[in-house]
């Protein structure tokens, strides 16, 4: 181990500016373990090299260095359970109660992009039961890198054996290589901004539902608030929000009722403040 506490207190208060996210003491292992391949890139022997070129303010090093700690694992359709109540319920009761007509989701830390493509993919299967609808997808996450990959639509072998479902491989992805591309129909449902969720949406126009899932573990309590408040403030009443399995709105916002939907849990937005 070769990352000292005064670097990593150093690394995790630039982290916790940045993007919000509180790294607490036991987590050096991993703060070590993520930026060792950008301390081998630069010719570093070691993090406590890429730390010293981060305290002189080296050019585009912390940008390099939040993102590696920000980038979390991903899937298609991970935990399936609240996918399947997206379809069965979640989109069925927001139809009913649109006054548009169009079907607004927002993936909210979407990494590189799995979650609101499976949701694209659910909907585009959905939208002939509802002749006149329309869809519209808009991830955010605060890597810029991720917002591109998941903006290029572009996945190897390995990240398509992740939870992704073999009808929709063969129905809405084209093999390039060694690689999976999705189809423009599934890409044209989507946008992909940067954001970070602890300021306010400005890329984000009202939504149906939100999918926030296995995010707010990672901040404190003020800015889970914070968070919780932005999204309330996008997210139309009657609209629902789905969080992590391990995630809930309670004692953090009382603008949001708890619903179990089968096997999933979400959380409605009741129309009233915190």
């Amino acid at each position: 181990m070769t990352l000292q506490a005064t670097d990593f207190s150093f690394v995790t208060q630039m982290v916790r500016q940045r993007s919000s996210i509180d790294l607490q003491p036991g987590k050096e292992y991993l703060v070590e373990s993520r930026l060792a391949p950008i301390a081998r890139s630069l010719g570093e022997k070691d993090v406590a090299g890429l730390v010293a070129r981060l305290r002189r303010g080296e050019p585009g090093l912390t940008d390099a260095v939040v993102d590696a700690l920000t980038t979390n694992v991903t899937s298609w359709f991970r935990d399936s359970h609240p996918f399947d109540a997206f379809v069965q319920h979640l989109l069925p009761d927001v139809a009913g109660t649109s006054a548009t007509k169009q079907i607004t989701v927002w993936s909210a830390a979407c990494s590189s992009g799995q979650e609101a493509y499976s949701l694209a993919m659910l909907m585009l299967d959905w939208l002939p039961t509802r002749p006149g609808y329309s869809a519209r997808i808009v991830g955010t996450d605060i890597s810029a890198t991720m917002v591109e990959r998941a903006r290029a639509g572009r996945y190897s072998q390995l990240e398509v054996n992740r939870g992704l479902r073999a009808p929709y491989l063969v129905k809405y992805f084209d093999q390039t290589g060694r690689d999976w591309v999705l189809r423009p129909q599934v890409r044209e449902v989507c946008r992909f901004e940067r954001g970070n969720l602890a300021q306010p949406a400005t890329n984000v126009p009202t939504c149906d539902i939100v999918f926030l899932r296995n995010v707010l573990i990672y901040f404190e309590l003020d800015t889970k608030r914070t968070v919780l408040s932005h999204i309330r403030k996008v997210l139309r009443p009657g609209g629902f929000l789905v969080l992590g399995g391990a995630e809930s709105t309670l004692n953090l916002d009382d603008a949001f009722q708890r619903t179990e939907l089968g096997r999933a849990v979400v959380f409605r937005h009741t129309g009233g403040a915190a």
